[in-house]
């Protein structure tokens, strides 16, 4: 099973954790460059990413906005009706829905249901799926996807086809939740399906634009023999459906309207293809973790500044997020990830400025939540997340088991951070011994030995050639560099992971470009120069120097050559381009060559703070 890039899977309702479907167009590009004017070369390292730390402060305004959950008509993802918050809750009763279902051709249609008590669905007027008695709705949370309780087909016709859905309560829920089969897959068969109202006859298309559904209730849900019988009653709108029309039980007048509207927080004026410095993401908090870092090593109180609202911001707003994920079903809402993805991207990684400044004893406006949040964390690690049988970090997409090199950085750093964070030596031990393990357990699986570099994943099932991603890389060597900080030299896997960290260093340094940067993909000089890899392996190059794990005489050239070719995409006013937008992994090449870059991408600009400490540490040298 290939899954679609979490971009077309979770999205939230502007753009926050990843990248839509949208991409520059030439003529965007072209006018970036163009009013590109590089930073003065002649400035220091810190004076550098001081200007680039300056540029993230002015464009975070950790603030939400209010706004209305939209009705995409692409049926790509969950729908759901929560009749309970429409009809209201406590009694029994009756109730319907009114959409279609759109396609270009004759379709056969698998889809996933999950629903509290009874239901019944109608495709043109054709019973399709039905369900009685007392049930609780359930939906199961994975990775990338939600799995649901039922399974059905349809058979559909080319053109619009009419969905009536009848659900009932016994009063205490009243959700309906749905979804084609597959639908998140990438080789999903699911295409050009359209779901709404849209088509439906004398429906203004300001209504459509509102919602998927009609609905019409509450009716009554009498008592037969001892059960109710509502299901099974024929209502009025199971043999006519008139705009206008009125109808009438036990006293209540009831007339087809629309679900109750749901307003959403959203982000502020969020980059089409990467969102916001204040994201709930491995990306946005890693910014949030290297401006706590720039900020103490060149003094500037409102980098620190930015770190500590950025943390407050998060254990703020989690409770609203909470609420807004699981009562409005906000799938794709903003910061939507903070809850039931079991991903090192969205546990440990995002932890990084939070556990930093716990074990720093920096202040923070909601110290017991921040360190209420360190320790849920570090059971999840411990206890939670998906490994393989000799304990190393995986994941089950996009095929069970696929181990990517990224979560190397995702869960490494963080369990460099609970070793320094432990209360007593044996913890610290504890922790640290994981650490080290984890980088060895990665180098057995993701390791290319013929070119000494990273494939960016590889599954368990069978050995793919997956590229050696520039990014995937630079995840790898710096989390191994952070091992390497803090594990004692009389560790019995410190001189193996040294060893793995030169090796890779060497691999890495002939493949730098004449520029200093680095290509997308390392070894495939077709594929573009890239800023966020070049800054990570300058990072690390002069990391290895400053602490004398490589000679300066040999690599410093490297890391020079690297901080000069990262300065060309660099802007007077702060701004970095040439960064590659989120990638999922492919056994395609062409999909790394062809990845779009932004400007100011959280990706890329992790790395390039700590880059520019490190480099300020070798030249003052």
């Amino acid at each position: 099973m290939k899954v679609k890039p979490i971009w077309l899977c979770l999205l939230v309702g502007v753009i926050v954790n990843c990248q839509p479907d949208s991409q520059p167009t030439k003529g965007e590009q072209q006018n970036a460059q163009e009013d590109f004017r590089p930073i003065d070369k002649s400035l220091s390292p810190i004076e550098v990413v001081k200007k680039v730390g300056e540029n993230i402060v002015k464009s975070t305004p950790f603030q939400f906005t209010l706004k209305v959950q939209p009705a995409p008509t692409k049926f790509d993802f969950i729908r759901y009706l929560d009749f309970g918050r429409t009809f209201d809750l406590g009694k029994p009763a009756v109730a319907y829905a009114l959409t279609e279902l759109i396609v270009q051709k004759d379709t056969s249609l698998s889809l996933d249901v999950s629903h509290s008590d009874g239901l019944k669905i109608w495709i043109n007027n054709q019973l399709v799926y039905e369900k009685q008695g007392d049930r609780a709705f359930k939906i199961f949370p994975r990775e990338r996807d939600i799995v649901m309780q039922d399974r059905f087909t349809v058979s559909l016709k080319a053109g619009s086809n009419r969905m009536l859905i009848k659900s009932e309560t016994k009063g205490e829920q009243w959700i309906v939740m749905f979804q084609p089969t597959n639908s998140l897959e990438w080789d999903s068969p699911i295409q050009n399906v359209e779901i709404g109202i849209q088509n439906i006859p004398y429906v203004e298309s300001e209504v459509a634009k509102i919602s998927n559904f009609l609905v019409i209730g509450p009716f009554s849900n009498p008592l037969q023999n001892g059960k109710r019988n509502g299901l099974n009653i024929e209502y009025a709108p199971e043999k006519e459906f008139v705009i206008g029309s009125l109808y009438v039980d036990n006293g209540r007048e009831i007339a087809w309207t629309l679900p109750k509207i749901e307003l959403n927080v959203g982000f502020v004026n969020p980059h089409p293809l990467w969102g916001t410095f204040y994201s709930y993401n491995y990306h946005a908090a890693g910014v949030a973790w290297a401006m706590d870092n720039l900020g103490e090593f060149a003094n500037v109180p409102e980098f620190q500044d930015h770190a500590q609202r950025y943390c407050d911001f998060i254990l703020e707003k989690k409770p609203y997020i909470g609420y807004q994920v699981n009562t409005l079903f906000a799938f794709r809402g903003a910061q939507h990830h903070m809850f039931h993805t079991p991903l090192l991207d969205f546990t440990t990684a995002p932890c990084m400025p939070f556990i930093y400044r716990v074990r720093n004893k920096k202040p923070l406006k909601y110290q017991k939540e921040a360190e209420a949040f360190v320790a849920e964390i570090k059971d999840y690690v411990l206890n939670k997340q998906v490994r393989l049988p000799d304990g190393t970090f995986t994941r089950e997409t996009p095929e069970k088991y696929t181990t990517w090199v990224d979560d190397m950085f995702m869960g490494i750093p963080f369990l460099v951070q609970a070793a320094l964070h432990a209360s007593s030596q044996a913890e610290r031990q504890k922790w640290l011994d994981e650490a080290a393990k984890q980088v060895i357990g990665f180098k057995k699986q993701v390791w290319d030995p013929e070119a000494n570099l990273f494939r960016h994943a590889q599954y368990s099932e069978r050995k793919a050639n997956i590229a050696h991603w520039g990014r995937a890389n630079g995840w790898g060597i710096w989390a191994t560099t952070e091992v390497l900080l803090h594990l004692p030299k009389e560790h019995p896997l410190y001189s193996q992971i040294l060893e793995g960290y030169r090796q890779h260093v060497d691999a890495l340094v002939k493949w730098q470009d004449n520029s200093g940067l680095w290509h997308n993909v390392i070894d495939d000089v077709e594929s573009y120069l890239e800023t966020s890899c070049t800054a990570i392996f300058t990072m690390a190059i002069a990391r290895g120097i400053n602490q004398g794990w490589l000679e300066r005489d040999k690599y410093e050239k490297y890391a020079l050559k690297g901080w000069e070719g990262l300065k060309t995409n660099i802007s007077q006013e702060g701004v970095v381009r040439n960064i590659c937008i989120g990638t999922m992994s492919s056994d395609d090449i062409n999909y790394y060559r062809q990845r779009p870059t932004a400007n100011d991408d959280s990706h890329g600009m992790i790395g390039l703070l700590f880059a520019g400490i490190e480099m300020e540490k070798l030249t003052k040298k």
